[in-house]
């Protein structure tokens, strides 16, 4: 089934989240807004992952960070409650994925600090602006995400492998991926990689670590973007106490335009 884009205001479709009416993917909601992904962590790490964005902004890139306690994006999205405002949640304690949930509420305490880091979903409108087809968003599919051999630069006691997004782009269209996509380096910017996945550690392009399995047309090239997904695989190597974060195509959408973060 094609899916029909969803235009309205990301306080409307936060509102539809918060209830339980909503709980697909993202991918195709609050047109022209900004996404993001949210990685929450207690405030004896959160240094150490703040400076682990800031050494990694490819898959990192820092849009909002919340006061200690405060489940509030004042910054981006006032009003909104990252405990309850994105479709579904991931707990993460000492390296193990220990939960799935709609409401990390019960989860919630007073030392946690939560990130917002900017998501691929907000490039996407780029592309489809410019003609790119995006076989997921008309779908209604999750974008295929991989674990890869690129290791992150490490802080503190963060590290672990890059993740990608990857779409199967049209041979004709390569070159407009590129430069609509890098026109947003805070929601990950231009390819890492294009082509042969075996040189970035992908064993099969039809086997997503996270998403859904792409659909490829006769001229299709796999192109490959950094990816918000880093943190969880990051959760997996580093083993901190405790990470939560949003579950792989479910993203928080801000009240910020996605003309804020075009830099070209």
């Amino acid at each position: 089934m094609r899916m029909t884009i969803d235009a309205r205001h990301p306080r409307a479709i936060r509102h539809d989240i918060r209830a339980g009416r909503l709980r697909r993917t993202t991918a195709g909601l609050g047109q022209n807004f900004v996404q993001t992904n949210l990685a929450v962590l207690p405030r004896a790490q959160a240094y150490d992952f703040l400076l682990f964005c800031q050494r990694n902004p490819k898959p990192c890139p820092l849009i909002e960070v919340c006061d200690e306690g405060s489940p509030e994006p004042g910054g981006v999205a006032p009003g909104a409650d990252l405990r309850t405002d994105i479709g579904a949640y991931r707990i993460y304690r000492d390296g193990e994925l220990a939960a799935e949930v709609d409401d990390i509420r019960p989860y919630w305490r007073d030392d946690l600090v939560a990130f917002l880091l900017g998501c691929s979903f907000t490039f996407e409108w780029a592309l489809l602006d410019a003609g790119v087809r995006l076989w997921h968003v008309e779908h209604g599919k999750g974008v295929a995400m991989f674990r890869t051999s690129i290791a992150c630069r490490a802080a503190g006691v963060f590290h672990g492998p890059t993740v990608v997004s990857m779409r199967p782009i049209r041979s004709s269209d390569l070159v407009k991926a590129v430069g609509a996509s890098a026109r947003f380096p805070g929601a990950h910017g231009a390819p890492v990689h294009i082509g042969d996945p075996a040189q970035i550690g992908i064993a099969d392009v039809m086997r997503p670590d996270y998403g859904d399995a792409q659909h490829f047309e006769p001229g299709d090239v796999p192109m490959f973007w950094a990816c918000g997904v880093t943190p969880q695989a990051v959760a997996l190597a580093s083993k901190p106490p405790l990470m939560i974060t949003h579950s792989p195509g479910h993203m928080f959408i801000t009240d910020l335009p996605n003309a804020a973060l075009a830099v070209l």
